[in-house]
């Protein structure tokens, strides 16, 4: 697919890897729909786009909100007439251990609320996006494409078992879609990034970060726009479909 002139939803758009993202999709000439939770994101994201002339509007949504994605799908073909591809990109962590024992004794778990938490994020609204989107590509016609943000975490990272699941059944849904809508035109993959140069990792103590990248074989964290730049390969390349990119450095948990 030739990204000018298309129709671009992002979510989680308002910094990090979904700024990245929709700046790429903006670079190549796609007019970008920006989902998320933050105005003062949104807007400065949008206007990094507008830069690039083209399209480029805000939209606050809480995309694990069923009424919400619906309205704000509906409201982005009202604004820019077409809907050419979605990036599912929002997400967030509560990390926890499954049970927490000191001394022989349990003495924490994982809540109940960590775990919807992130399931709601980053599965159900990949879900509900998912759906609207598709659902608007066939009725409009001009088939699509559809890319979720994994994560090398799918595979199962100790700590985290909301988000490896979460992270797991984004990259399952990609592979089901694909089957389900080829025959309408919409391809759709997944990106599983590894550990990568974000706001949450900028944060953390440099030798959480030196432990982090010690065992990646080009001994770095990914940056936002390498993940950018796999984006546009799915969405470029009419022949992906129904597969994951791994783009991890070599790192292998």
């Amino acid at each position: 697919m030739e990204i000018q002139g298309k129709t671009v939803v992002v979510t989680g758009a308002g910094r990090g890897i979904g700024r990245a993202i929709a700046l790429q999709m903006a670079g190549c000439g796609g007019n970008v729909a920006l989902f998320d939770l933050n105005q003062a994101d949104l807007d400065e994201t949008a206007a990094l786009c507008r830069a690039e002339r083209v399209q480029a509007r805000g939209y606050l949504v809480n995309v694990a909100d069923e009424a919400q994605v619906c309205a704000a799908m509906t409201q982005v073909v009202g604004d820019f007439g077409r809907l050419d591809v979605l990036v599912n990109n929002a997400g967030i962590l509560r990390d926890g251990l499954l049970v927490k024992v000191k001394e022989g004794a349990v003495v924490g778990r994982m809540t109940l609320d960590q775990w919807n938490a992130v399931i709601g994020v980053n599965l159900t609204a990949v879900f509900l996006c998912g759906r609207e989107a598709a659902a608007h590509m066939v009725e409009l016609g001009n088939g699509g494409v559809i890319v979720n943000i994994s994560s090398i975490s799918r595979v199962g990272n100790a700590g985290q078992s909301n988000y490896s699941a979460a992270k797991a059944g984004v990259e399952s849904m990609a592979v089901v879609w694909a089957k389900e809508l080829a025959r309408y035109g919409i391809r759709v993959g997944s990106i599983a990034p590894g550990f990568t140069h974000t706001e949450i990792l900028a944060a953390m103590r440099p030798e959480v970060l030196e432990k982090l990248t010690a065992p990646v074989p080009l001994k770095r964290l990914g940056r936002p726009e390498e993940i950018a730049h796999s984006v546009r390969f799915i969405v470029e390349n009419d022949f992906f479909t129904g597969r994951c990119l791994e783009l991890d450095g070599g790192l292998r948990l």
